[in-house]
């Protein structure tokens, strides 16, 4: 054995010792040298294939598994070439969505295996011609290849029955057969206990449970699901099915209304699901927007939902709540009806496929749209619509949904006994969900229910119960909407006298005014004052207040802040994060542009045969993806070639300033509800801050 093969040798033995013991960034550390040194082949290049995985590289997974597949193409071993393929054709389906490569690396996997006796391949191959046709909307052809799955999982490998008990009752609940589905679920998951599937593979299934639960809006079921993956994972996150556990716990979180964990969880979900092909970060960030708009954060989330759009995913409803809670309403009701007549059906394993079960929440903003639209027959039909999906798949969570959209529309229709009826059905199904923020909606729509009712008494005992909660919940908007509410209702009778109290500072020229002293800033807003302990929330409010009308960079806020002078503004067109202070490295390196460039190769294929085949629904997928990825390669790529920069620190400080001005302005809210809600109206928060006060209004602050 010469030295180099003694050196590989040393460095494998390190690396299987590290992965045994969970050490994933260790090992793959190792596996590269050695790799380095002497390309690995064989069982050493599928070992770091499955290592590169759990470490979080799956560009580097689906690379090695495509170096092995060509390695034993040109030695003549079929069954190891389709089982590389079928290895390549599933890890591009779990970290991509991209169908069409998918189809191309399954086509040369059931060619290589020809006439051959079936084997564990074969039942690889089976699980990925499963999620192919599911993510493709082919229920039925899914149903059949995950039974397809089980069967031969049951002779050559494990992974496959539990994987295909999972697809096959996904299946069988979108087919309507809920309670058989929730059975082969619960059967999937007995497997997973039993604590004998390797550590890949236990996540998937994780994953693929709390998705089909979520999905199905069964979240008592989820939440236990994913506690049991919480305490399956920690110790040993592995590669992208850590971020995904991140996401499912937010979800989670967010209905519970435990935003500030929520919000924390599904930002270092954008930081762990980091995959090759970007359109998977749209998971995390549809699941950030979605917690940023229940707390009122309007900009930051009308932001991440963007990104979302940009990625190719729907960010619908919860863009079109952005615009109504922003009294935007034809707006809102424009992208509602778009998002029901043309819906964006990019493939993810994550959410339910091309079905009413996807269609259930776009339903349920739809009526709250077209109701503030004055569009009561579409809201009326929209409601019927989403009852019938719920009698369908026997949801509590959908059930709830469904009364309160009935409950709207009876209100809208002068029709009060009935609007009473069903939001008291809504708020005891939301409440037996354990979703305070939809529970309280609950009780705003039954306030007014009782209002329209002429029990002005029960109306505000409403409106005070879901202020209450809103306000313990921190969901700042709907707090403030409430509070008029109430405020309204409370007003004394014309000619009842009423006491105030206002501090009137002397000096009229400081009726607008952040002055520290000390610890402590005194607050004067119209004639009020307020004093807050110090913050950095508050420095950069400041910084704002006192250049209305200028966009500062949340780089230079926290530079500012900080007692650095600001950075140059770099020409507009280049990337803000050029300096090398900042250099975070390429948005796609030279391999993994080549890997973008290998996908629409098989993509333009794919193109071709459905163009020859006729079929138009492939051709529709396959040409989105590569527009996907053409967009993806010319954001990476500058002029003459060269990689553009990433600016993770750049959205790391927007993160922090955002969340630094939002928690400012909620602390004021209770002490001054007239500043709060100027605050929120007039300051930007994004990659840019500004203060933005209406000019028919003119408030010049003194600081």
């Amino acid at each position: 054995m010469t030295g180099t093969d003694l050196m590989v040798t040393e460095l494998m033995s390190e690396a299987r010792q590290a992965s045994e013991a969970g050490e994933w960034q260790r090992a793959y550390a190792l596996l590269c040298r050695a790799d380095s040194i002497n390309p690995l082949a064989g069982e050493q290049l599928t070992f770091l294939a499955d290592v590169a995985y759990a470490a979080g590289h799956p560009d580097v997974t689906i690379t090695a598994w495509e170096r092995a597949y060509g390695l034993a193409s040109r030695g003549g071993d079929r069954l190891a070439a389709a089982e590389a393929a079928a290895r390549v054709a599933l890890h591009i389906l779990i970290d991509s969505g991209l169908m069409a490569p998918v189809r191309a690396w399954l086509a040369r996997a059931e060619g290589l295996l020809g006439d051959e006796p079936q084997s564990e391949v074969h039942a690889w191959l089976a699980i990925v011609r499963t999620y192919e046709r599911f993510l493709s909307g082919d229920v039925e052809g899914a149903h059949d290849a995950a039974l397809s799955a089980i069967e031969l999982g049951s002779a050559f490998q494990p992974v496959a029955v539990a994987v295909g008990n999972v697809a096959a009752a996904r299946c069988l609940i979108l087919r309507g057969e809920v309670e058989e589905g929730l059975s082969r679920l619960e059967e999937a998951g007995a497997l997973l206990l039993t604590g004998d599937l390797p550590a890949l593979p236990a996540g998937m299934v994780y994953c693929e449970l709390v998705c089909g639960l979520q999905g199905l809006a069964q979240y008592d079921l989820a939440e236990q699901w994913t506690e049991a993956m919480e305490r399956w994972h920690p110790g040993k996150p592995v590669g992208s099915v850590h971020g995904r556990c991140r996401v499912h716990r937010a979800e989670l979180l967010r209905l519970r209304g435990d935003y500030e964990r929520a919000e924390a969880e599904a930002e270092a979900a954008c930081n762990e699901l980091r995959p090759f092909v970007l359109r998977e970060m749209a998971l995390p960030l549809r699941e950030l927007g979605r917690i940023r708009l229940r707390r009122g954060d309007l900009d930051s989330a009308e932001e991440a939902l963007l990104r979302v759009q940009s990625l190719g995913w729907e960010a619908q409803p919860d863009l079109a709540r952005v615009f109504l809670a922003r009294d935007q309403v034809q707006l809102a009701l424009a992208s509602i009806s778009a998002a029901l007549d043309e819906p964006i059906l990019v493939p993810s394993k994550e959410l339910p496929p091309h079905s009413d079960l996807r269609r259930a929440p776009l339903l349920e903003a739809a009526v709250e749209i077209e109701i503030a639209a004055g569009e009561l027959e579409d809201a009326r039909e929209h409601s019927r619509e989403l009852t019938a999906i719920a009698e369908r798949f026997k949801s509590k969570a959908l059930r709830a949904g469904a009364a309160q959209a009935r409950g709207l529309v009876c209100l809208a229709a002068r029709e009060p006994a009935g609007a009473v009826s069903e939001f008291r059905t809504a708020l005891e199904l939301w409440t037996e969900v354990g979703a305070p923020y939809e529970t309280a909606v609950a009780h705003a729509g039954l306030a007014a229910a009782y209002d329209a009712a002429g029990n002005a008494e029960m109306g505000l005992l409403e409106w005070r119960a879901g202020a209450a909660i809103f306000e313990r919940i921190g969901a700042s908007l709907e707090v403030q909407r409430l509070q008029r509410a109430i405020e309204a209702r409370s007003r004394p009778a014309k000619g009842e006298a009423v006491a105030q109290t206002i501090v009137k500072p002397a000096d009229t020229a400081n009726a607008y005014s952040f002055r520290r002293e000390g610890d402590f800033w005194t607050c004067v807003f119209a004639g009020r004052v307020i004093r807050l302990h110090d913050t950095k929330g508050i420095h950069y409010l400041v910084r704002l207040l006192a250049s209305p009308g200028r966009e500062f960079h949340v780089l230079d806020l926290v530079s500012l802040e900080a007692g650095h002078a600001p950075r140059a503004r770099l020409p507009f067109g280049e990337d803000e994060l050029a300096a090398e202070s900042l250099d975070l490295g390429q948005v796609l390196d030279v391999e993994a542009r080549s890997a973008y460039r290998r996908r629409l190769a098989e993509i333009e294929a794919d193109i071709a045969e459905a163009e020859a085949a006729g079929d138009h629904e492939r051709l529709l997928q396959a040409s989105e993806e590569r527009s996907f990825l053409a967009r993806e390669l010319a954001r990476a790529v500058g002029l003459g070639g060269r990689g553009r920069r990433a600016g993770a620190i750049a959205e790391r400080a927007r993160a922090s300033v955002t969340k630094a001005i939002r928690q400012t302005i909620a602390r004021i809210q209770p002490y001054d509800r007239d500043l709060a809600e100027h605050l929120q109206r007039t300051v930007r928060t994004g990659a840019y801050c500004a203060y933005l006060p209406d000019p028919r209004l003119p408030v010049q602050w003194q600081v």
